[in-house]
């Protein structure tokens, strides 16, 4: 157990040196860069790698401290600690096991991509979850799987209440209805040269962003290209209830999901990387984006 949170201290740490540098994490696929990316990937201000490398260093240092306790005179004192350690261990395994749980489901489901090293961060909490149970002689059984319904309660309402404003969308009033309209949030990154060449060229051949305000990838679609390379792409609202809505062009459209792009006549659903885009819209210009 040891070992295994040292192989994730040093995956999250890694990470949580690439986001604090704005750099792109080395990975055989573009999903570990659209997590990072992400909104998801910031918790109160701060990287989630570093509280993945902290709960990581904690499980560490709770496997391996009994282990320095190894003379007769330290053998109740070891077995006093190996008690508590046990404990933490299966609490703290536990809870990493649903964070990661709801993280592959926001992967799946938002994100939409392949990142290797949250699903390597996925299968070490994983199992460090399962040795906590199968590694100790636990005398009660009953009263553990009580504690780890517990934490597992505690760990998924808490992290529901983290994301809970993730791209939650805003309200405004129309100025020519008066009724009130979704307004998707704001786009936080910046845009380069190169975003900003790419966003121009998809509008001059006539490329749509079909979106809701209300959809999560789309905003991640948006914070690829960020702002204000964002205001010169072509972005149609599909939601009645979004401001500038044209429902009429997304009935039209074979739309999936959400975002939809129209390019050359031809729909793709998801969120694209926009060498992606680029390739799919023979763009011609600087391929040097900041957030492939």
């Amino acid at each position: 157990m040891g070992a295994i949170a040292l192989v994730g201290a040093c995956g999250t740490a890694y990470l949580t040196l690439v986001k604090l540098a704005g750099d792109d994490a080395v990975c055989p696929t573009e999903g570990c860069d659209l997590v990072l990316n992400s909104p998801y990937a910031t918790v109160f201000g701060l990287p989630l790698a570093l509280f993945g490398f902290l709960a990581y260093v904690t499980m560490g240092i709770a496997a391996i401290a009994p282990l320095f306790l190894n003379t007769d005179k330290q053998k109740e004192l070891r077995a006093q600690l190996e008690k508590w350690t046990w404990l933490y261990l299966f609490i703290g395994g536990t809870a990493m096991t649903i964070f990661s749980s709801y993280l592959m489901y926001i992967l799946v489901t938002q994100i939409q991509g392949t990142c290797i090293y949250c699903l390597t961060s996925a299968a070490l909490s994983l199992s460090l979850f399962v040795l906590s149970i199968i590694g100790h002689a636990w005398e009660d059984v009953g009263q553990l799987v009580f504690t780890g319904l517990i934490v597992g309660m505690v760990t998924l309402i808490g992290t529901l209440g983290i994301y809970a404003n993730v791209n939650a969308p805003e309200r405004a009033t129309d100025a020519n209805t008066g009724q009130s309209v979704g307004v998707p949030p704001p786009v936080k990154s910046e845009s380069g040269p190169a975003e900003m060449a790419l966003a121009q060229h998809l509008t001059a051949i006539g490329a749509k962003a079909f979106t809701a305000y209300w959809c999560p990838a789309c905003h991640q679609q948006k914070e690829l290209f960020g702002e204000p390379a964002v205001q010169d792409l072509d972005i149609v609202e599909c939601d009645p209830k979004g401001r500038n809505a044209r429902v009429e062009l997304c009935q039209a459209a074979p739309i999936e999901g959400f975002p939809t792009w129209e390019i050359k006549g031809k729909f793709y659903t998801g969120v694209q990387p926009l060498t992606d885009l680029a390739d799919l819209s023979d763009y011609p210009g600087p391929r040097n984006f900041r957030q492939r």
